[in-house]
């Protein structure tokens, strides 16, 4: 039987085949380079001349006097106005400095910002419970505008309709001031180019944060089943990726911290803001045993998502030791994304260095 014999390459047909692969690589490095770019240039940037106030380790909270049903509106879940604009602004004045809630709001936001406001309704999507309440989110919108923010550049946005529902934002008589929009993402809206900040799962931000040059995070205090505790950090990372379920492995550690870490992310947020009149202590994060959600009623305020969550942490375990439930860490889901975060420089988590504020009125 014959057999063939390839015949030897010659010099020409070995220079093509080098010159091919070189100009693959070429083409392959100049495609890197674009893609780099433009991650570059997500990355947002104050209006010239202004420095957002930036405090970190600092965290302050404003309680209300009374029971429950002192602050809280007749047979509802969520605040009276009063109670939550009172509480609102004295967390502001006390942690700026300033002399009421617009000049505290121009420490952080300028009138030539783009604004993107991320709130938290998923636990509230079937009855209004345990969501951000549209009586804070008001008054923090009318101090954007009072800023001097455009309305048409200030948008209130969530992950889906049912999620952004649950804060009552814009539902039956709870409207938002006139030209001021909203938005949700649905997990589509993400137009930058893929990003991969976790082994190799390639992931995007919504468009609505991205094209934002400012973000509030308005966000709770729950107990979370798969991470032990949800608050500031998970509300900005699972809240405006692509794709939060591939996020959630070993306790969404360390993926909650690498996403925050992101120029794209420490470049625009610039405060937070926790609601809690109501906190969920276990079963959380979803409002599914009401015995589980508890009046707390305190809003507190920060930059550093670290030191706020580390707080709210112990908030959430101090109800669960009170009550003869077994630590976060002990139930099999410590949020160890919160040091992990700490220990990558995005805050402080050491409660001895941070600068804890509470003040009750």
């Amino acid at each position: 039987m014959s057999r063939q014999v390839s015949a030897p390459l010659s010099r020409r047909k070995l220079a093509q085949g080098a010159l091919a692969l070189a100009s693959g690589a070429t083409l392959l490095g100049a495609r890197e380079a674009e893609a780099a770019r433009s991650i570059d240039s997500l990355i947002a940037k104050p209006p010239a001349g202004f420095t957002p106030l930036s405090a970190p380790g600092k965290v302050t909270k404003v309680s209300a006097k009374g029971d429950f049903a002192s602050f809280m509106q007749p047979n509802q879940l969520w605040p009276k106005a009063d109670v939550a604009r009172r509480l609102l602004e004295k967390a502001m004045m006390e942690f700026t400095g300033a002399a009421n809630l617009a000049e505290s709001m121009k420490r952080f936001i300028h009138k030539d910002d783009v604004v993107a406001i991320k709130v938290n309704g998923i636990a509230g999507q079937t009855g209004y419970t345990m969501a951000v309440n549209f009586e804070l989110i008001l008054p923090v919108v009318e101090a954007v505008l009072a800023a001097g923010v455009p309305p048409e550049k200030i948008t209130v946005y969530e992950q889906f309709p049912n999620f952004l529902a649950g804060t009552r934002v814009n539902v039956r008589e709870w409207k938002l001031p006139p030209g001021v929009k909203t938005g949700t993402h649905n997990n589509q809206d993400h137009t930058m180019p893929e990003i991969k900040v976790f082994q190799s799962v390639p992931t995007k931000y919504c468009r609505i944060f991205t094209e934002a040059t400012a973000v509030i995070d308005m966000t709770q205090m729950k107990d979370h089943s798969i991470c032990g505790y949800t608050g500031t950090l998970k509300n900005v990372t699972h809240g405006n990726i692509n794709n939060p379920h591939k996020h959630h492995a070993g306790n969404a550690n360390p993926q909650i911290a690498l996403l925050y870490n992101h120029a794209i992310v420490k470049s625009r947020v610039r405060l937070h803001i926790t609601d809690a009149f109501k906190v969920t202590y276990d079963q959380g994060p979803l409002d599914k045993n009401p015995k589980t959600r508890i009046p707390h009623g305190a809003v507190y305020i920060a930059t550093d998502a670290v030191a706020m969550d580390t707080i709210g942490w112990k908030v959430i375990e101090d109800e669960r030791k009170s009550r003869g439930l077994p630590s976060l860490k002990d139930a099999g889901r410590e949020p160890r994304y919160i040091r992990t975060a700490a220990d990558l420089g995005v805050g402080v988590h050491d409660l001895s260095a941070i600068k804890f504020q509470s003040t009750e009125i």
